[in-house]
């Protein structure tokens, strides 16, 4: 069963998650870095090392959000950044710090399903997704789209939240990310459901080896993963190679 947003809604995930961003837009980026400690900006400057040694010219982000992951990925000088997501609230805001960093020239937002990517077939070097695969309605299909979009070589990086294995950690966080963040982040952002249905979808979500399944059954291959700051996040890359 798919985690939602709102269990009440009748709306499909894909709405409900629309709907849920473009509600905590304006504070999702205070949110984001104060609930993680600004351990997030790291995590994303590793991930962008990892794909740095692939020197990609086009890059697709999925799911970007404020843009904070297609921002990060601009100091590797490519030719163009393209970044999508459903929600207009949060797109809204990317192109503001977009736009405050004279970065329009290479960054460009777009309205768009990352389930039914409007580009052609073998069109970027490289996709990069941060905290958006455990958003998609249906992860297959959003993973072989950006399979399919990617050029011959192409490299697929996803940044997501895991699960920590270790016992007395994994229990304290259990506790910070089920009880602390929800009230916190329900503070803040003044929406009831979107900081309880987080450690919802990363507790559903397919981490580690069974999200490396699901980059080989869609076509990816190389497929590794590398667990962050004890298990907390994961960076998985993939490549797209053609026999």
């Amino acid at each position: 069963m798919a985690t939602l947003p709102y269990k009440d809604s009748n709306l499909s995930k894909k709405s409900q998650v629309e709907e849920m961003f473009d509600s905590i837009s304006p504070r999702y980026d205070l949110l984001n870095h104060l609930l993680s400690a600004n351990i997030d900006k790291a995590w994303r400057k590793r991930a962008v090392k990892i794909l740095s040694s692939h020197r990609p010219r086009t890059i697709l982000d999925v799911a970007t959000g404020t843009a904070d992951f297609a921002i990060a990925a601009a100091q590797l000088q490519p030719d163009k950044i393209t970044g999508i997501d459903l929600s207009e609230g949060m797109l809204k805001v990317g192109k503001q710090k977009i736009q405050k960093l004279g970065l329009d020239h290479l960054i460009e937002l777009h309205k768009a399903d990352s389930e039914s990517l409007p580009f052609g077939d073998n069109s970027f070097d490289a996709a990069i997704v941060s905290f958006g695969v455990r958003n998609f309605e249906n992860l297959d299909k959003g993973i072989e789209e950006i399979f399919r979009v990617l050029k011959p070589e192409g490299v697929f990086i996803v940044l997501e939240f895991s699960r920590p294995r270790g016992k007395l950690f994994g229990s304290l966080y259990s506790f910070y990310f089920t009880r602390v963040l929800p009230l916190l982040g329900r503070i803040v952002s003044q929406n009831n459901r979107a900081y309880s249905y987080l450690p919802e979808s990363v507790r559903n979500f397919p981490d580690g080896d069974d999200f490396l399944n699901v980059l080989k059954a869609a076509g990816f291959k190389n497929c590794i993963s590398n667990p962050l700051t004890m298990g907390i996040a994961s960076i998985y890359k993939a490549q797209k190679i053609e026999n």
